[in-house]
């Protein structure tokens, strides 16, 4: 007897691994591979803080090694509560966060807590794999909303309104954005919380890029409203570099108006057990201690970001928006006879050895082609995969 699986899962894809596999293949016959696909820093020249490393060590060594609290242990959900109030979140206690195994798992039990089959919740598109692949699993319906490349990849109030219908629970949103590194205004983020207001929606505002900003400034959704309901998520993998350890939170704001969805979403806890025990004793001194890794990680990245826009926006037939945040961008492909982005990248990859992700990984307007790069490499490995990529296009795509 073959055992199949649940058909639902057969819509769950995470395109940011499945194009790895191709490029072990490659290595194994020993092509030099350069990997632009992934974010995670450590796989490059960024070290979490030491501090951090030893509040780990520190919490193993004293013994905090069995199960902690379901809801994470006190000490880290006072410093996220803290951490609320310096960006403008008010009103947050111990109570309303819920510690995790990454920003992933928050806001999996967040959305297993708040949706019925056939609920409709409205997505970025572009946008993170991982919100779809939960869609499939919850057997909900994933609603794509357009991010407008030609307003620095914001997104559109008007068809966000004309999308919702009385079966839309919530809206996601990546703010600051994986893949295309945008920031919202503050204008934006208001007019949204209005629709959210008049519609009835939850809002689940994943900001875990929120400290990797350069110029624009970052503002927390949930600092603009008290009267509508938003999940904001965030966690140590990206601001402080500790991406393995898997840490993670999800913060009822407004929790007034959503007691039971709280309530729920505390049962789910309860049910799993706990996030990583000695890892949450990282939290407080993340948030509340030294912060000096930020600035110089951005510096770096800053350099690279300038980088990758000059040399993407020099070849014919490519041009990216400069990212306001993060170490993604998602530069659009115009090039005579590609009508697919994922063949382009494959075919780059087994000639060059540079991996990107293709663009329809993460949605894109219907007609349009991309690849998210990930510009986290050195300046030396970024210029190396420029390189293959221009004589690439030059040999296979010239005008």
């Amino acid at each position: 007897m073959v055992v199949r699986p649940a058909r639902h899962i057969e819509n769950v894809r995470y395109a940011i691994r499945n194009v790895v596999a191709e490029a072990h293949r490659l290595e194994t016959q020993g092509q030099h591979i350069l990997y632009l696909n992934i974010g995670d820093p450590l796989k490059f020249d960024f070290q979490t803080p030491p501090h951090l490393i030893e509040a780990v060590h520190r919490a193993m060594r004293d013994g905090h090694n069995g199960y902690a609290p379901s809801a994470g242990i006190l000490t880290a959900r006072e410093a996220i509560s803290r951490e609320c109030e310096r960006v403008g979140i008010p009103n947050i206690t111990p109570e309303d966060v819920v510690v995790t195994t990454g920003a992933s798992e928050a806001l999996e039990l967040a959305l297993t807590a708040l949706l019925d089959p056939g609920d409709r919740v409205l997505l970025p598109s572009p946008g993170y794999p991982l919100y779809n692949a939960l869609m499939a699993k919850l057997n909900a319906q994933g609603v794509p909303y357009s991010l407008d490349e030609e307003n620095g990849w914001s997104l559109d109030l008007e068809e966000i309104d004309r999308l919702c219908t009385p079966g839309t629970r919530a809206l996601i949103l990546c703010n600051p954005n994986n893949p295309t590194g945008a920031v919202l205004d503050r204008n934006v983020l208001e007019g949204l919380l209005e629709i959210a207001r008049r519609r009835g929606l939850v809002i689940l505002s994943d900001e875990i890029y929120d400290k990797l900003i350069y110029d624009k400034p970052h503002v927390a959704t949930a600092s603009l409203a008290t009267d509508v309901p938003i999940l904001t998520f965030n966690g140590l993998s990206k601001g402080y570099l500790a991406c393995g350890w898997r840490v993670g939170w999800m913060v009822f704001c407004n929790a007034h108006l959503m007691p039971e969805l709280r309530a729920a979403v505390q049962r789910l806890a309860d049910a799993r057990l706990c996030g990583p025990a000695p890892q949450q004793y990282a939290i407080a001194p993340a948030l509340d201690g030294p912060q000096d890794h930020i600035p110089e990680m951005m510096a770096r990245l800053r350099r690279r970001r300038d980088l990758m826009v000059r040399r993407i926006n020099a070849i014919p037939g490519l041009s990216v928006v400069e990212p306001a945040a993060a170490f993604y961008a998602m530069p659009r492909l115009q090039l005579p006879g590609v009508t697919s982005d994922e063949a382009f990248i494959m075919s780059l990859l087994r000639e060059t050895g540079v991996l990107f992700v293709h663009g329809s990984g993460f949605g894109q307007k219907p007609g349009t082609t991309h690849f998210r790069v990930v510009f986290l490499p050195s300046e030396d490995v970024l210029t190396a995969a420029f390189d293959r990529l221009e004589a690439f296009v030059h040999a296979h795509h010239a005008r």
